[in-house]
């Protein structure tokens, strides 16, 4: 027997088709309707008429979608799985290396199952938290995820509902903790039929991809429901370590206990029944620190957030770009601002922005951050895909990685960065409707034509050749280039773990000094001193007393008994005695 249930306040009756067979539901409080069926159970498909309408919806909080958004839902009983690994505590994320990928891209084959086969060179390799992008169903075969429609079920292109609860288990097996990147401010614009059982949609709010979702008008009591239920799905039934909120300063809500709040607060106290702790880690542009102090302290309570100050200080000076949001920044002064004191701009006027952003960060740990050089973002959204490695670089590259992996934060890489892959990664959709495909192959054109890129060349989003040379090209490894900065990627995670105060997470006790004029950066932490020169010219480090090189960029850096010389472009990694 199964007890279908559904959230649907403004309808006057409901229904529910059961392999074929439409049953009358009964009204419960606070608008759901619900009904227990005898013969229905795993496996069995199902959908929802409302009204008088003849067309059968899938259901808003269906675990399987086996037809696609469009097609009607299947009863998945997540409890049949026979987890292996139930034992597995994650590493808290001090002591985290987060790897992002996306499944339709990190393997040929761009499967759950495909990614299974990869874990063992994850952990070889000294990552500890796998990072998925979106894999809620979203319309078509290719997408980044951030089009989901589907909020509770997994992508069926991937391997489905089962398949991702076995990726999750053999994460767990090589002591890898699994983190899952969730979408709760839009929903996309195809197969969305969660606004024909209610007011999930706030059309007097927008976001920059369609109308805010509900979070503070009337319904919002069941929206709010709806996306906090879904959290904890995740990390319930598919023994997920955590969630990365994607935009969080794109949720509208002025509500006394803020969406996050409350959802920091169920999660918790999923994790007192469980016995984990639940890894928030969200994603805003506000540089507002509440977003990461405690509930205690008058926060939000999410345990981190990603820090695009450090990417765009670091990534500005590494290239020379100043277009976009680039446009504040590109000293040297500001990445040494944003390796001490997280955001550049923390009260300053911004000109991208023509107004003033952010707030200082007091007395929180850096641990509260992700610094990173690469993620989906940073390069998906340049008109061609271009990784740091394409665009400063070789060398650059290794100084990049360098500061990343010895910055207070927690660090992230992105897919493929660790062997600088030759293949971009690039935006990609798969819309049915013609209308719609046109809009946004148009609408990538028209974004990037300010930056001086001939519309023509932009790839386009809908044709399946963009995302074929987004994949990884896992042959590259064996390429000396490649293997090269396989290695030394392997040599920073390991100096990382060996080198407790690159774990230290106090930002009290980072220093940093430069010369914007000679392009060098000083950063030291505790007994471990990184050299950086972005200059194409040698330069000489005072450095008195007995050191020893744990890690260089470049052969040729010697050591001498008062100095330390770096060729251009290179970094080194020294401690003293």
């Amino acid at each position: 027997m199964y007890e279908f249930s559904v959230w649907a306040p403004d309808a006057k009756k409901v229904a529910v088709q059961v392999d074929g067979e439409r049953l009358p539901m009964e009204q419960a409080e606070h608008g759901w309707w619900r009904l227990a069926v005898q013969s229905a159970g795993h496996g069995t498909n199902y959908g929802f008429l409302l009204n008088e309408d003849p067309k059968v919806y899938p259901d808003p909080r269906s675990g399987w979608q086996p037809d696609g958004v469009h097609g009607l839902s299947r009863i998945y009983d997540a409890s049949r799985f026979q987890w292996k690994h139930d034992d597995f505590r994650a590493l808290p994320l001090s002591e985290a290396i987060i790897y992002e990928l996306h499944i339709g891209t990190f393997t040929q084959e761009g499967t759950f199952d495909a990614a299974i086969a990869k874990l063992d060179y994850l952990r070889d390799l000294g990552v500890t938290h796998v990072e998925i992008l979106p894999v809620a169903a979203f319309e078509g075969e290719r997408g980044w995820g951030y089009d989901g429609v589907s909020l509770y079920a997994p992508h069926m292109v991937y391997g489905g509902p089962e398949a991702l609860q076995r990726l999750v288990d053999a994460c767990h097996e090589r002591g890898l903790a699994a983190m899952l990147d969730v979408v709760y401010n839009h929903f996309g614009p195809a197969g969305n039929y969660a606004p024909q059982f209610g007011p999930y949609m706030d059309p007097k709010h927008s976001t920059p991809w369609s109308s805010a979702i509900n979070l503070e008008d009337a319904g919002s009591t069941g929206v709010r429901k709806f996306l906090i239920d879904n959290a904890l799905h995740w990390l319930r039934d598919y023994h997920f370590d955590g969630l990365r909120l994607d935009a969080v300063h794109s949720l509208v809500d002025r509500s006394a206990l803020h969406f996050l709040e409350q959802m920091r607060r169920a999660i918790d106290q999923l994790g007192e029944h469980t016995g984990h702790h639940y890894v928030l880690v969200a994603e805003s542009d506000a540089n507002d620190p509440r977003l990461v102090t405690p509930i205690d302290g008058s926060g939000l309570g999410m345990d981190a957030q990603w820090s695009d100050d450090f990417h765009h200080a670091l990534f500005a000076v590494l290239t020379g770009e100043r277009t976009g949001y680039y446009a504040d920044f590109g000293s040297i002064a500001q990445l040494a601002k944003a390796l001490q004191c997280v955001f550049v701009y923390d009260g300053q006027y911004s000109e991208f922005r023509g107004r003033v952003q952010g707030r200082p960060v007091v007395g929180q740990p850096a641990d509260r951050f992700l610094g990173y050089i690469q993620n989906h973002d940073q390069i998906g959204n340049r008109a061609f895909g271009e990784r740091i490695s394409h665009v400063a670089g070789f060398k650059k590259s290794k100084i990049a990685a360098a500061i990343v992996l010895t910055a207070p934060f927690v660090p992230m890489l992105f897919e493929g960065e660790e062997f600088a892959a030759s293949t971009p990664f690039q935006y990609f959709t798969d819309f049915s409707d013609e209308a719609l495909r046109k809009a946004v192959s148009e609408g990538r054109q028209q974004e990037h034509a300010p930056e001086g890129v001939y519309w023509k060349d932009v790839p386009d989003p809908a044709d399946p050749v963009t995302m074929e040379r987004s994949k990884l090209r896992w042959e590259e490894l064996k390429l000396p280039d490649h293997a090269e900065m396989l290695e030394w990627y392997r040599g920073l995670i390991r100096l990382r773990k060996e080198r407790t105060e690159l774990r230290d997470t106090n930002l009290g006790n980072v220093h940093v000094s430069f010369d914007q004029e000679q392009q060098w950066l000083r950063l030291v932490r505790g007994l471990t001193t990184v050299l950086c020169n972005f200059s194409v010219d040698e330069q000489s480090f005072e450095m008195l007393g007995q050191k020893t090189l744990l890690l260089g960029s470049d052969k040729a850096i010697a050591l001498t008994e008062h100095a330390v010389a770096l060729p251009g472009e290179s970094v080194a990694i020294v401690a003293a005695a």
